[in-house]
């Protein structure tokens, strides 16, 4: 019988490294030498070696789209408080934080309600989720990217600035109130918006209702064509309670053994 053969450990090494398999790399040796003792079949040797690998993979793939996301820090579905917004269902928050539901289809979130009321923690903990979920997802303040594509456009570059975002599954535009009523700045938000139409995902918190965008788009019918647009395919989360920073002054102000004040939703009267 030949005797085995010596592994080179240095030329395995190297062939790993080419393959760019970093996980199998570490991990082999350890492997290999449980394997000996187990007396595991080469197919369990290589299967247990190629799952750690593809896990190692995902890990790497997350940490990548969670950089580029932009998320802000510290707001997760489970910090969210769903007691306070008593009109959002947790459940139907879950169902959109698998994405497949309706990030295939291009489908849109709107979500309305004062300033304070959850709407910037609520988009992001379901931008975190879904890019946990292999979805990705930019978060941006409107206003900031409004600038952006309006020096797009400066440079005849808006349609390519566009045609970027669509490696986003999700882009989530916080504050849309905020854009001023400008014809420039809302004429490429409008393009945007039409770009995605049906293709990508919009996610849009707002503190009016479709009632006074009129006061973001320059004109009527540019108003009504974009909540068209917007609405066709989409989860609409009304967030009407009260601010809960107001809410926190309140209760830092009366002091400790004091009952808490719970947010409730506001009448429509």
């Amino acid at each position: 019988m030949t005797p085995a053969q010596p592994i080179d450990t240095a030329r395995l090494t190297l062939i790993l490294n080419e393959l760019r398999l970093p996980a199998i790399k570490t991990l082999w040796p350890d492997f290999a030498s449980r394997a000996d003792k187990e007396g595991w079949p080469a197919a369990r040797f290589l299967a247990a070696l190629a799952e750690h690998e593809i896990a190692e993979r995902d890990r790497r793939r997350i940490a990548r789209h969670l950089d580029e996301a932009r998320l802000p820090p510290g707001k997760s579905l489970e910090s969210f408080d769903f007691d306070a917004v008593p009109m959002v269902s947790k459940a139907q928050i879950m169902a959109l934080a698998a994405g497949d539901s309706w990030l295939d289809q291009g489908a849109n979130v709107i979500m309305f309600g004062p300033p304070g009321g959850g709407k910037t923690h609520l988009a992001a903990a379901l931008g975190l989720a879904l890019v946990e979920n292999g979805w990705r997802v930019l978060f941006t303040r409107t206003t900031d990217l409004v600038q952006k594509l309006q020096v797009a456009r400066r440079n005849l570059d808006l349609e390519a600035a566009i045609a970027k975002l669509d490696k986003y599954h999700l882009l989530i535009c916080d504050d849309l109130a905020y854009v001023t009523k400008d014809q420039a700045e809302t004429s490429v938000l409008f393009e945007l918006i039409g770009a995605r139409y049906e293709r990508r995902s919009l996610l849009v918190t707002a503190n009016q209702p479709f009632g006074e965008w009129s006061k973001v788009f320059p004109d009527q019918a540019m108003t009504l064509a974009a909540v068209d647009r917007l609405v066709h395919h989409a989860t609409i989360l009304e967030m009407n309670v009260e601010s809960y920073r107001r809410r926190e002054a309140l209760e830092r102000k009366r002091g400790p053994g004091r009952p808490a004040s719970r947010a409730t939703a506001k009448s429509s009267a």
